[in-house]
């Protein structure tokens, strides 16, 4: 079964300004493009050929198969939780969770930007939920995924580069205080 670079669920040029047409060219069409063509060549006629993504991510070792598959997933779910009718703060029981594990969205906000602000190098900044139910932030760093830890993803953002360079350059900050406009809260909401 062959892996397939996912549609974005926008036209590129959606989320600008927050994110330009530019970026989403560079980083879907080639960035996770090239993760899914990598990952295809890896797996063929080996024991992960037949596996969805998140089978491949919990069970292969650290290596060209994990960091293409996970890097593939990570690349999905981050875009897929972006909306250009996004922003503002989730609801519902989504709330109540954030509100409980945090004390507030902006507790909650806070603790996310300054995570994803201070994750070293290239990764990813994930809310998730834990087994017991409560939510926390965590850093993963390269292609690392909570999906190998037993946590369920809720919501992404992506630190590398290549996420944020042509619109922001070096100025991760700034596109971490951008990228809250375009958060699609039902869809983090839904997981």
């Amino acid at each position: 079964m062959a892996i397939e670079l996912p549609a974005l669920p926008y036209a590129k040029n959606a989320l600008a300004p927050v994110i330009s047409a530019e970026t989403l060219e560079y980083h879907h069409d080639k960035h996770h493009a090239a993760y899914v063509t990598n990952l295809n060549k890896f797996i063929e006629d080996t024991e992960f050929a037949d596996m969805s993504l998140e089978e491949i991510i919990c069970s292969a070792p650290s290596g060209p198969i994990f960091n293409n598959a996970a890097q593939v997933w990570n690349h999905t779910f981050y875009f897929n939780g972006l909306s250009s009718t996004g922003g503002g703060e989730p609801g519902g029981g989504l709330a109540d969770a954030i509100s409980a594990s945090f004390g507030s969205f902006a507790a909650f906000k806070e603790q996310m930007t300054a995570s994803a602000t201070g994750n070293f190098g290239s990764g990813w900044t994930w809310l998730v939920r834990k087994g017991d139910g409560g939510l926390e932030v965590v850093n993963t760093a390269n292609a690392g995924c909570p999906l190998t830890d037993g946590k369920t993803p809720l919501l992404a953002i992506d630190v590398w580069e290549h996420a944020y360079y042509i619109d922001y350059r070096n100025a991760r900050p700034q596109y971490l205080q951008a990228i809250w406009d375009i958060i699609d809260w039902d869809v983090v909401a839904s997981k």
